[in-house]
């Protein structure tokens, strides 16, 4: 742009600003912001989300942040992600012979930035957020409308308070793992009373007391309320939630403290509920009986380790939801087909159905659903051993519109079942298959000759599996995704056919394949130069030829896992590191990787075990 600085002196702030803002990747924002200064303040100016991993002195850091980026709305630090200390010594520099003995103010005023920023970085305490940040995060952002807070353990009450004080504009408050107590939850009840959206996930720190002093306050706008193995929160939280809550859209409950009486109570005073996703195994079918009943708003249900309902809660949801779309079904293990069948006959517009682990839910179930729910979408069968292929000849039958299809541990499911569902849902987009010991080729060549849309597959250890399937895949489907683990039926024919047949292909596992050379290596430079993820771990024939060939033409690659694979040596390591400007993770064996290639990747390198 030098010289002919056209987009400067045209364009005015607010338009770049609105430019900068409708940008959906980081990766673009960051890009913009180093053409010019002009464009780095601009673009800061135009961020409303900061996402904070673990980092050293992190309340200096947020007081940083507050300095650079105005005009943030939402803030997430989740401490589960690790940072590394940043290298904080200067790097060498060529001796200059004037003013050799004494330091410039430039490097002078560095350091003591240095210094300043990064106070206590060798002390283990430094990497957690505490209270005094939190209060720097409240005066640097009083405009914050979402906070997440994600195992911060050092945040207690004390910070909270001072923060609900300053962002009176709280909207969505999530604390997962952070040990606050009421008096915390208490002033944001009392400070924000705009709040949405609350997340008490694993907050051992409170009772029912904050929970209810929350809700009382919040009670004209809470919308969404999650409570996960908190041990001191039970039915009287729930009982308030009912009483005051009326605009109450999504409940998320994870609690062997919670029965009947509170789901109940959420029941009969939040006629508006919309989404209920319940792990309580205490709750019997009598409180399912009363959401059927009362709840006819409701769209999404969530039903995971029930033990004490049958199929009589499934026949009051199905008669009184009428609008539900999306049923997930785990380890629910008294519930039946006749349960089921009462959901296809009474919700017609299911969209999403997951049944995972249900043992008495079998063929006869599945073919209700179907015959009755033809706007079905998404279907996850995951450890269904009683569900045949006429099940879901019945579903290629009836559902039409079905794009994504998850197959998991169904023994008795076999080609006859996925050749009608090719036949039948001709836009599946998405078809993953793990350990189905029937399905092979005859199924597979199906789907790549009527499924024209398909564009992520997976077929993990699907023993019968072999090349006749990946080249009728090639040539009829342009695929993004590709998983064949385990399928040691597939060699060279059929990856290469893939990389003939899929240009777009992003992600690719070929995984324990013991057939597998360097030849397909070639064929995926020379066909899929957008390949970006890679793993071929455990495949003895491919070597460092093989990675020599790939990396002339696939520059966008960012992961390799290439563990126990003979042929492979610290050359090939070399190799990939050196070549692929964008590589992010390359995961080898220690004793592969040379000290060169540490020295010049470390930071790209992982281990499959640090101590061999």
């Amino acid at each position: 742009m030098r010289g002919q600085d056209r987009i400067n002196n045209i364009l005015p702030e607010e338009l770049l600003i609105e430019i900068f803002r409708r940008l959906e990747s980081k990766p673009s924002r960051d890009a913009c912001s180093l053409v010019c200064k002009r464009w780095l303040s601009l673009e800061r100016l135009s961020r409303t989300t900061l996402r904070i991993g673990a980092s050293f002195s992190p309340d200096t850091f947020v007081t940083l942040l507050s300095r650079r980026f105005l005009h943030v709305t939402s803030i997430h630090v989740d401490e589960r992600l690790s940072a590394s200390l940043p290298s904080l010594s200067p790097p060498l520099k060529r001796v200059c012979r004037r003013n050799k003995s004494s330091p410039s103010s430039s490097k002078r005023k560095r350091k003591d930035l240095i210094d300043n920023t990064y106070p206590e970085a060798g002390t283990s305490e430094s990497c957690s957020l505490t209270d005094a940040g939190l209060t720097a995060l409240a005066d640097g952002f009083p405009r914050m409308e979402n906070l997440s807070l994600i195992w911060c353990p050092n945040v207690s009450s004390f910070g909270l308070q001072s923060l609900a004080q300053k962002c009176t504009s709280l909207k969505s408050l999530d604390i997962q793992g952070c040990y606050i107590g009421d008096q915390g939850l208490a002033a944001v009840g009392n400070f924000c009373k705009k709040l949405e959206a609350l997340n008490l996930r694993f907050c051992e720190g409170l009772t029912d007391a904050g929970v209810i002093e929350l809700v009382v306050g919040c009670a004209k706008s809470l919308k969404s309320v999650g409570v996960a193995a908190s041990a001191k929160i039970s039915d009287l939280s729930l009982e308030a939630v009912g009483s005051h809550c009326k605009l109450l859209e999504i409940l998320f409950l994870d609690s062997e403290y919670v029965h009947d009486k509170g789901i109940i109570a959420v029941a009969q005073g939040c006629k508006r509920l919309r989404n209920l996703n319940l792990q309580c195994v205490n709750v019997t079918d009598e409180a399912l009986s009363v959401v059927g009943d009362l709840c006819s708003s409701l769209e999404r249900l969530a039903l995971y380790s029930f033990q004490q309902f049958t199929d009589k809660g499934m026949r009051a949801i199905g008669n009184g939801c009428k609008k539900l779309n999306n049923l997930t079904l785990s380890d629910c293990y008294f519930v039946s087909c006749k349960g089921l069948e009462a959901i296809a006959h009474g919700c017609k517009e299911l969209t999403r159905l997951e049944i995972n682990g249900c043992h008495n839910i079998g063929t006869l179930g599945l073919e209700a659903v179907g015959r009755s729910c033809p706007r079905l979408t998404e279907l996850a069968l995951l450890y269904c051993q009683r569900i045949g292929n006429s099940a879901l000849q019945a579903i290629g039958k009836g559902c039409k519109s079905l794009e994504i299809l998850h197959l998991l541990d169904c023994s008795i499911i076999g080609d006859n079942a996925i050749c009608s569902i090719a036949k039948g849902c001709r836009n599946l987009k998405k078809l993953h298959i793990r350990r189905c010991y029937e399905i092979g080729n005859k199924g597979v060549i199906a789907v790549g000759k009527h499924c024209k849309s398909l564009t992520e597959l997976s077929l993990r250890f699907c023993d019968k599996v072999g090349d006749e399937a990946l080249i009728a895949i090639g040539e009829g489907c342009s695929l993004q995704q590709l998983n064949v683990t385990g399928c040691h039926q597939i060699g060279d024919a059929g990856i290469s056919a893939i990389a003939r047949g899929c240009p777009r292909l992003t992600h690719l596992d070929i995984s324990v394949l013991q057939n597998i050379g360097d030849m397909p290596l070639a064929e995926l430079a020379e066909g899929c130069p957008m390949l970006i993820d890679l793993v071929l771990s455990h495949c003895h024939r491919i070597t460092d030829n093989g990675l020599n060939h790939l990396v002339q033409k696939c520059k966008l690659l960012e992961t390799c896992h290439m563990v126990y694979c003979p042929g492979i040596t610290s050359a090939g390591v070399a190799t990939v590191v050196s070549s692929c400007p964008h590589i992010k993770k390359v995961l080898i064996e220690k004793w592969k990787v040379s000290e060169r290639t540490r020295r010049r990747a470390g930071s790209v390198i992982s281990y499959l075990c640090m101590d061999l």
